[in-house]
């Protein structure tokens, strides 16, 4: 499926910024076997100082920017279009979760895919107890790997509720666990802490995902958004899977990946600092569109 994604997102402050620096993963991924980047362009405006692209530890396509002028607003656009291919639904080939740890033990590399990255607490994953009695509750005994990852974010999609004002982008995932509402950020990091915390490596993916509209009604523009998941990784045959824990799917099609990484941090689409004083207020739209 070909899908051309818009991106723009819009920052405008109080009192002129003297100067910035800005990590973007906005670009979508080149993934074999998955999903292609066709064409990708990373705007800015005003135009930065610096700007240099790169590729990070998890294979992130990354853009540095660095202003030294003074400047009210920030602007970034992308624009995309990006082959994602259907996967094949496959067996459950995944090994019994009690013998997850065996399987872990003889894997000796530390390239970034590897599982030992995505098993301990991270930045902002601090593991809780209270993460793990839920999973156990949830999974039982004697399940496989994969059986316990769906257990897992099917629970989470049906004792939780989606609200997107209930969080921000820095409230902690214990925080959000215990009141039970948050937005997809939420709904993937305790899913990551849930599955860490019995044992299954798990990362965070950002992305887009393709919204479909009720029938009789227009799609609208920028009506979509930035998403996020969970991968999660089952055993040596099955390597890793990705669901989706806002919506209790498993990943598709319609989900294009941006960023991998351990947690939010690695894979945040805007992260920096600027030099100003006052609020600021953000705009972001997404539009993600079958060709």
């Amino acid at each position: 499926m070909l899908y051309d994604v818009a991106l723009e997102i819009t920052y405008d402050y109080a009192s002129p910024a003297n100067s910035g620096r800005h990590a973007l993963r906005l670009m979508p991924a080149t993934i074999p076997g998955e999903q292609r980047l066709i064409y990708g362009q990373v705007q800015l405006g005003p135009r930065p100082t610096e700007r240099r692209d790169r590729t990070d530890f998890f294979g992130n396509a990354v853009t540095d920017v660095a202003y030294r002028k003074a400047h009210s607003d920030l602007c970034l656009k992308l624009t995309a279009r990006i082959d994602r291919t259907a996967m094949p639904e496959e067996l459950d080939i995944s090994p019994p979760l009690a013998g997850l740890p065996k399987e872990l033990a003889g894997l000796h590399s530390l390239k970034p895919e590897e599982p030992v990255h995505f098993l301990a607490p991270s930045p902002r994953l601090p593991l809780d107890p209270a993460f793990a009695v839920y999973a156990q509750e949830r999974i039982g005994t004697g399940v496989s790997a994969i059986a316990a990852v769906e257990a897992i974010g099917k629970a989470l999609h049906e004792d939780m509720r989606f609200d997107a004002e209930a969080t921000t982008v820095d409230t902690p995932a214990l925080e959000a666990f215990e009141r039970r509402h948050g937005v997809c950020q939420d709904f993937s990091h305790i899913m990551i802490a849930c599955l860490r915390s019995v044992g299954i490596p798990a990362g965070y993916v950002s992305g887009f995902l393709r919204t479909i509209p009720p029938e009789g009604q227009e799609r609208l523009e920028g009506a979509d958004a930035m998403h996020a998941w969970v991968r999660a990784w089952c055993g040596i045959e099955t390597g890793w899977i990705e669901y989706d824990p806002t919506n209790a799917v498993r990943v598709g099609q319609d989900h294009i990946v941006v960023a991998r990484g351990r947690d939010y941090g690695d894979a945040a689409p805007v992260k920096g600092v600027l030099r100003t004083a006052g609020p600021q207020t953000t705009d972001h739209k997404v539009d993600v569109i079958p060709r």
